[in-house]
């Protein structure tokens, strides 16, 4: 045995979530994938779908599978966490993203997979349902989003003034008054706008504004305009967000939800904070209408994020009861 097989064997006793097996794989396009994979070969193939777009697998992902059931697969998508190149936009598309789902599929020898995602990666999961229904032997996803343009102004031009009018008000002052009769889309300009003069602050205002959306109890809801003219890091998740909500998610309008029929079948669960104010529970719903065997579990005192109350433990429940169904089915 190689001796790095006989690292990851030695780490895998004292941590039974340290990866099975880590690598880079080149899926075309200039683009190179990490993907990493937890639990045990012969398991219940699944696979995670991270957030964003733009933000990465972590390693307390990988804790969400129970690793004497799993067999899953964690992959951070183009452009992202420690995938190459990294922040590319180029060839970087939800077309693109399901194709390298079905290189990774195959590569891993599974039929069928657990699809499960969390917001960004919930619309991932849907669109691949959608396209590879017969590839899915269920899905569990939490804070559901469709990628829709209405869901994004309803997030960010009515729920953030009825709710914090003040990070609103500093939200628009960032832009010339010109431009805040369309402020997101003016955001997406400015951020994927090559000049960082121009670039930089607006990263850091909407990075900022989404996550006190996301939060249940944020820490800050004002913008700092010292900080976000500073010459700090910046956030990477704002620049493929802006690429991909300024192309609609490279999807056709409603998408996913005219196309929940072809999810028949698959057995499904949805968890949603109660308090979600960029994904609210309304769109969980409308969804489970449309798609036969699903389920919607509300947590309340719970809003956006894994990490608010009760949400990671009911993901992680979710995970093990639609694998139970799918079973079953």
């Amino acid at each position: 045995m190689a001796p790095d097989a006989d690292a990851g064997k030695a780490a895998r006793r004292s941590d039974p979530f340290a990866p099975l097996t880590s690598e880079l794989i080149d899926v075309g396009d200039g683009h190179a994938i990490h993907v990493e994979s937890v639990g045990h070969e012969g398991g219940v193939p699944a696979v995670y779908l991270h957030g964003g777009p733009g933000s990465g697998c972590q390693p307390d992902h990988r804790r969400l599978f129970d690793p004497e059931r799993f067999h899953a697969v964690l992959f951070d998508q183009r452009g992202c966490g420690r995938s190459r190149p990294k922040g590319s936009r180029e060839h970087n598309t939800t077309p693109h993203l399901l194709a390298d789902m079905e290189k990774i599929r195959e590569r891993f020898g599974f039929k069928r997979w657990l699809v499960v995602g969390g917001s960004w990666g919930a619309t991932l999961a849907l669109a691949y349902a959608q396209a590879h229904p017969d590839r899915v032997s269920g899905l569990m996803l939490r804070a559901t989003f469709l990628g829709t343009r209405e869901e994004l102004d309803g997030a960010f031009l009515h729920t953030l003034p009825r709710f914090y009018p003040a990070l609103h008000g500093d939200f628009l002052a960032l832009l010339p008054e010109h431009e805040r009769a369309s402020p997101l889309a003016a955001y997406y300009r400015r951020i994927l706008d090559p000049d960082a003069a121009v670039h930089a602050p607006a990263a850091r205002a909407w990075h900022d504004t989404e996550r006190a959306l996301s939060e249940h109890t944020p820490k800050q809801t004002r913008l700092d305009p010292a900080s976000l003219n500073g010459s700090g890091a910046l956030p990477s998740t704002p620049f493929m967000e802006a690429h991909y909500f300024a192309n609609d998610c490279f999807m056709r309008p409603n998408q996913l939800m005219d196309e929940a029929g072809k999810l028949a079948g698959i057995p499904g669960i949805m968890v949603q904070g109660r308090y979600d104010l960029l994904c609210p529970p309304a769109t969980s719903h409308a969804l489970a209408a449309r798609w036969p065997g699903s389920e919607v579990r509300i947590i309340d005192g719970a809003g956006h994020i894994l990490y608010d109350p009760g949400i990671r433990n009911a993901v992680m429940k979710a995970i093990a009861d639609v694998a139970s169904r799918a079973a079953l089915g």
